[in-house]
């Protein structure tokens, strides 16, 4: 469902179930997403954290349809994305009667080294 949204397209991103059935998405390197040389520009993994979370919500039951209104998000950037593949995946902390909490990570090769993580914080559509 995310991967239709104009923005996801622009950035080729595309959606992925890990062995447990969770969702999360996949940005295949392009050179359209560099920043520096031979790096992802970090605006292209904030956005990619912000519809990871999007995704999470998207598929969560207990969630009505409607669009969720942002809060706030907090991108922490831990090291520099390379040129190559790059996946999120995000999960829901709290699911409150008008706010939800959303955790995500963003890693390139090894999923247990992201290369950023982000909160971000949703107001419920009732």
């Amino acid at each position: 469902m995310i991967e239709r949204a104009p923005y996801a397209q622009m950035l080729g991103v595309r959606e992925w179930t890990d062995a447990e059935g969770n969702p999360g998405l996949f940005m295949p390197a392009a050179p359209a997403l560099e920043g520096r040389q031979g790096f992802l520009y970090g605006g292209v993994i904030g956005s990619l954290l912000e519809l990871a979370c999007l995704a999470a919500l998207s598929g969560a039951q207990d969630v009505p349809d409607g669009r969720p209104r942002p809060i706030n998000i907090t991108i922490d950037f831990l090291r520099g994305g390379l040129m190559i593949d790059t996946y999120a995946q995000a999960r829901i902390v709290r699911l409150g009667k008008r706010v939800v909490n959303v955790d995500a990570a963003c890693w390139q090769s090894d999923r247990d080294s992201p290369i950023a993580t982000g909160r971000m914080h949703l107001l419920r559509s009732v």
